[in-house]
């Protein structure tokens, strides 16, 4: 499988609860944070409810 390297590239104070949530799954706890997860439908549906706070590399 391929790896997906997350950066949280913006904050998520101010935003939904379900969006913090995401981020949170994701391992994310602070900007410019970075980490790398496999290709997944489940991970990628994660990735696009908060597409706005992430940068999505493949590893």
């Amino acid at each position: 499988m391929a790896k997906l390297k997350i950066t949280q590239i913006k904050s998520a104070i101010r935003r939904p609860g379900t969006q913090k949530k995401t981020v949170a799954a994701l391992g994310l706890r602070r900007l410019n944070q970075t980490v790398e997860h496999e290709d997944s439908p489940q991970i990628r549906g994660m990735l696009a409810k908060v597409h706005h706070l992430i940068k999505v590399e493949s590893a």
